[in-house]
């Protein structure tokens, strides 16, 4: 079947200027993209009259972590505007539809202590106020810390004598037993594992539930990069999903302590990819450093209250996860925001050969700060490197950033005019649900701190690294592509697959303040309408 769109304004998405006023889709497929659309239409099936209505490609977000959103959809936004305090935190936790529902976990995400009203994060102290019977899970903004209940601790084993994990930190009172807060991605685990090995089955209706999200936002496709062998495969995860009805397509990058001690089960995930075409192991996860709002990112320049982070990996231990990607044929995604840490990264892989020809071999996640000598280097190196940053950052985090970083360090977070006059291959995307925003992974919030460098209070932060509207959907289709595998994705041309989104607005046109509340009309998936309003 064809289906002939018209009078549209298209961006093609090959280039920052090409654009068109219709296209064609058979089946699955784009089959033409013109003006000229006349002398074809005694071959379509069906006509659409667009209205002069802007269509883009459909949006990728190449660093997102789903199963935290779906998590997030049925939880407590602990954000502003609605919680500023800890006190209004216990309230919304209150009016949870778990509440009271006895052998349930109440969730919650994205509060950050240097946004409510105490100056602090809560502890377990303040959630036993909320429940003792059942646990509690919140989420910290970064997504790498979190904080439970008396509870919560309970059912994952922590208690005075627990000793830290590796490279996280349980904190505690002045008497030794646990606060509840557990500082960083190692500690927070240990209370996941005992939150998730009690509920697969609502962990796959969540997931199906959380499709229409997706679509609602016009993303397409979904970069997983938190991907697990514990309590549960995540790909076992979507696999199920994808049987009841979720819709994006899913790159999953494996966190590399999880995948080493399953190592022989590579081939196992290739099968999976010829059964389930929506899902691709693109590759594995690492960490290189925490996060800015955290405090945790490693930076050579002290803190104002001169911490520097935390460098998770060594040179010999970074090296070995860099051969064990080249040897499965991976990519390597190294979480890296701190300056210290990128240098890290540097340092050891930048005179490498490159082991991918279709996409980069390795990708920075992140990248907050960059100065011109390490963007220099990103440049010129023999290795090809591509970086994946969060603008929606900058535009929800900059009480903490400068709270952290001196007037110097805010000069050089995301710098995405620098990268692209680098040509150095750049993504946006939105490392939801870990920042304390509403909704955050609106690509269109994402777009408008990407182009106007302007913070949810007002706040102008390193304004020359500003980026055009066409740059920024380029960073979110095209380019998105390229680095997150999705090589049938990203551009509207004949052959690639028939998955666009329709506008409410022309995002090329509006005025900066109006990006943000653009939204989507209508979501195409494989040449067919999966969302509309």
């Amino acid at each position: 079947m064809k289906t002939l769109l018209k009078n549209g304004n298209i961006f093609i998405g090959e280039d920052e200027q090409k654009f068109c006023k219709a296209m064609i889709i058979e089946d699955d497929r784009i089959f033409w993209t013109g003006n000229n659309w006349k002398r074809l239409v005694e071959n379509i099936d069906q006509i659409i009259d667009l209205k002069s209505a802007t269509v883009l490609p459909g949006l990728i977000d190449v660093h997102t972590h789903p199963k935290h959103i779906a998590d997030a959809l049925h939880g407590v936004a602990c954000t502003p505007p609605n919680v500023n305090s800890i006190i209004e935190m216990q309230r919304a936790l209150k009016q949870a539809k778990e509440y009271g529902d006895q052998g349930k976990w109440i969730e919650g995400w994205g509060f950050d202590e240097t946004k409510l009203a105490e100056h602090r994060a809560p502890n377990v102290i303040d959630l036993d106020q909320v429940s003792v019977e059942q646990p509690i899970f919140i989420y910290r903004s970064d997504c790498h810390s979190s904080v439970g209940n008396s509870k919560a601790l309970e059912l994952a084993g922590i208690d005075r004598d627990t000793p830290d994990p590796l490279g996280g930190k349980i904190k505690r009172f002045e008497n030794g037993k646990p606060t509840g807060f557990m500082q960083e991605v190692t500690a927070t685990q240990l209370l996941i594992k005992a939150k998730s090995s009690q509920s697969y089955a609502q962990d796959v209706i969540n997931m199906v539930a959380s499709s229409n999200h997706y679509l609602k936002n016009g993303i397409v496709a979904i970069g997983e990069l938190m991907g697990r062998k514990k309590p549960y495969d995540t790909v076992e995860l979507y696999r199920d999903s994808i049987k009841r009805g979720f819709v994006p397509k899913i790159a999953v990058y494996y966190v590399y302590d999880e995948i080493l001690d399953n190592e022989t089960e590579l081939g196992n995930f290739k099968m999976l990819e010829q059964q389930f075409s929506q899902i691709n192991i693109c590759g594995i996860k690492i960490f290189m450093d925490g996060s800015i709002s955290g405090e945790t990112a490693f930076t050579k320049k002290p803190y104002q209250d001169g911490k520097r982070g935390i460098c998770f990996l060594d040179k010999a231990a970074l090296k070995k996860r860099v051969d064990f990607a080249r040897e499965h044929h991976l990519q390597l995604a190294i979480h890296a925001m701190g300056d210290a840490a990128i240098y890290c990264v540097l340092e050891s892989t930048e005179n490498l050969a490159p082991w991918l020809q279709d996409r980069p071999s390795i990708r920075i996640e992140h990248a907050t700060l960059l100065t011109d000598k390490l963007i220099q280097r990103l440049k010129t190196a023999r290795m090809k490197y591509a970086v994946v940053t969060q603008p929606i950052f900058l535009f929800a985090e900059s009480d903490s950033y400068c709270k952290y970083l001196n007037f110097q360090q805010l000069q050089l977070v995301y710098r995405l005019n620098s990268l692209i006059k680098a040509k150095i291959l750049l993504a946006l995307s939105s490392d939801a649900p870990c920042t304390p925003w509403f909704e955050p992974d609106s690509p269109f919030y994402s777009i408008y701190a990407a182009v106007t460098r302007k913070a949810a209070n007002g706040m102008l932060i390193s304004a020359a690294e500003g980026i055009t509207v066409n740059q920024a959907v380029l960073a979110y289709t095209k380019w998105a592509a390229i680095i997150g595998g999705f090589s049938q994705n990203g551009e509207l041309k004949a052959g690639k697959k028939a998955d666009f989104v329709i506008l409410s607005d022309n995002i090329f046109k509006v005025p900066y303040k109006r990006i943000k509340d653009i939204q989507v009309i209508e979501t195409w998936v494989n040449g067919k309408k999966v969302y509309h309003t």
